[in-house]
């Protein structure tokens, strides 16, 4: 058999494996008539035009061109080679896949060494959680836990562990087990000796939290000491596995969550979402010791539109989420902000006030961001002091004057013009200097009337020549209809004017007279070229007539036929003036009569 998976195999995962579920689990999918829509996961955009078929089992992006099946979805997103796609979705699927084909990884060059860190972190994950629930060494640790507020329930779902007060405990752990030191060392796991004589343990003494990768596999750990040991938390370094700027913790979790709540609520640390998700917020994440990067947005902003900012309440807090909200809000998030009361953290509230007033009063009651700033900027002021009343209300204008929409704007103005029992008109007059200063010219701007925003797709999708557009319907019909194929052979054959498109309408051929099946899932999972595959997507998301009539037949083929004949014209008459500029004029006569008789061919 070799390495090839036996087509019944692929067929069998094929027609199991429902793409709208698979791609579900990477983009946020809405049906939009027949088809189903998200943000394309291949490139940025803020408006959705990644599109997948339920019926042809296909997806296609209008604005990058990326398309395909399932196999080819898993192939561009994971990095996959056709082997491993398969495999993972017959494991998924509960599908038996052979067990003497070798599967490749297209992607991993060092795939064996991140294999056997994948595999140290899996073992260790399971001896550190052993050691804090089994033995006595752990028994400090697993007290202090619960004295925390933690339930073995928690623990358990968590896979919390404990590291013992060992210098080289796991470093001799690891090594009987077969893992080179070196590489445990490039896997976070140990630290080498300053003097090169060996290494010693990274993590000692610590309660131990796993940090998983999107799809579930260990990636990384954070420990919090329980002694005096500085610093208080440590997590693992950077490695091949463990990303922190692309990684949000517990998203392999909260993924399905997100989804169904269809909002994210993001804190700043794992122990946050820990007590978030015990209180019954399961859509909690986290970013891993470091501020929300635009990769994260783009993780976030592909499976969710409203993210919920939950971050401290001190000053670094409120600079976290202004800092966090602009981000989001560039990727066309909906934010809103969970307001922490002073002095605590989401921790901290969850352990002393309840985890259910947590969810209702802290997560559910979530503001927007502007309220959330007018909320801050209270805070020291006395507003029945004229002082601190005009300071307010000028840090609130300034505010309002940088918000984009309109009537957010208006909203704002009248709540404030409520609150202080001023006019509408006072404030907006206000509001329009500092909106003066805000526009290009700064202070001495004039104010300038609001004019409405204009937005304006940034790519325009290319006009298509009619003789193009007429080999694209072809296609389409020739996918649809066998016995369109066998007319296209007949009075097309290979004269397509677009070479991929000749290519694609060849491989349509070969599998007519094969009498295999043509819908576009099967044709997908025969292609080996990616921009055929692409091609292919595309063309199969195009909306056609159930029946070709012989009138659109005819017309599609004569506008096809026809531009191939102009095109000769353009080479001949080019030839024909070279010869004429060559003086010689018998060649030149001899092309005369070839242009003369295709011109009458297109009459």
């Amino acid at each position: 058999m070799g390495n090839r998976i036996p087509d019944e195999v692929v067929n069998q995962v094929q027609q199991s494996a429902d793409i709208v579920e698979v791609i579900g689990d990477y983009v946020q999918l809405k049906k939009q008539g027949r088809n189903y829509f998200g943000l394309c996961p291949f490139h940025g955009e803020n408006t959705p035009s990644f599109s997948v078929s339920s019926d042809k089992q296909i997806f296609h992006c209008f604005g990058c061109g990326a398309g395909g099946n399932v196999f080819s979805f898993l192939r561009q997103m994971e990095g996959y080679s056709f082997t491993e796609a398969v495999s993972h979705l017959a494991d998924k699927y509960q599908i038996d896949f052979p067990d003497d084909i070798t599967i490749h990884s297209a992607s991993r060059p060092e795939s064996s060494g991140d294999q056997k860190m994948a595999e140290a972190h899996e073992l260790l994950k399971k001896f550190y959680h052993h050691l804090l629930m089994n033995t006595k060494e752990g028994q400090e640790a697993l007290d202090y836990l619960l004295s925390r507020g933690f339930t073995k329930e928690l623990i358990d779902e968590f896979e919390i562990g404990y590291a013992l007060d060992s210098w080289d405990f796991m470093t001799k752990f690891l090594k009987k087990r077969g893992f080179e030191e070196e590489l445990m060392e490039k896997a976070g796991l140990l630290i080498r000796r300053e003097d090169g004589s060996g290494y010693f343990d990274r993590f000692r003494n610590r309660i131990m939290f796993p940090i998983h990768d999107h799809h579930g596999a260990v990636a990384a750990f954070s420990g919090r000491a329980l002694g005096s040991q500085q610093p208080k938390y440590m997590n693992s370094p950077e490695t091949p596995l463990f990303h922190k700027s692309k990684l949000l913790y517990n998203f392999h979790k909260a993924r399905l969550p997100i989804r169904k709540e269809e909002r994210a609520v993001l804190f700043e640390g794992f122990a946050d979402v820990i007590s978030a998700v015990s209180s019954g917020v399961k859509e909690s994440i986290a970013t891993m010791g470091t501020s929300l990067t635009e990769e994260h947005v783009k993780i976030l902003r592909r499976n969710v539109q409203e993210v919920i900012l939950c971050y401290d309440s001190d000053k670094a807090g409120y600079e976290a989420t202004l800092k966090a909200a602009d981000l989001l809000q560039k990727a066309d998030c909906k934010v809103r902000v969970s307001m922490m009361p002073d002095g605590l953290d989401p921790d901290d509230y969850v352990r002393t006030r309840g985890g259910g007033k947590f969810k209702t009063d802290i997560i559910d009651a979530s503001v927007t961001v502007m309220a959330f700033k007018m909320q801050y900027f209270r805070k020291g002021k006395n507003l029945s002091d004229e002082g601190d009343r005009l300071a307010y209300m000028k840090e609130v204008l300034k505010e309002i004057s940088a918000l984009s929409g309109s009537l957010e704007q208006e909203m704002y103005v009248k709540q404030l013009a409520s609150e202080f029992s001023l006019s509408v008109e006072s404030l907006t007059e206000q509001l329009s200097i500092y909106a003066a200063q805000n526009a290009p010219g700064g202070k001495n701007a004039e104010p300038q009337p609001r004019r409405a925003r204009v937005t304006t797709k940034a790519k325009r999708r290319r006009l298509r020549p009619a003789y193009e557009n007429a080999e694209r319907l072809l296609l389409a019909h020739m996918l649809r209809d066998r016995n369109v194929i066998k007319k296209v052979i007949e009075r097309v054959g290979f004269e397509f004017n677009i070479d991929g498109h000749r290519a694609l309408a060849a491989y349509l051929y070969a599998v007519y007279e094969e009498g295999a099946d043509m819908t576009p899932q099967h044709l997908m999972a025969r292609m080996q070229d990616d921009e055929i595959s692409q091609l292919l997507s595309d063309i199969g998301m195009l909306q056609i007539n159930e029946e070709l009539s012989e009138a659109e037949l005819s017309d599609y083929v004569k506008k096809v036929l026809d531009h191939r004949k102009w095109s000769m014209i353009k080479e001949k008459e080019a030839e024909r003036a070279d010869a004429e500029r060559q003086k010689d004029f018998v060649k030149a006569a001899s092309l005369a009569q070839e242009i003369v008789a295709l011109n009458r061919s297109l009459k």
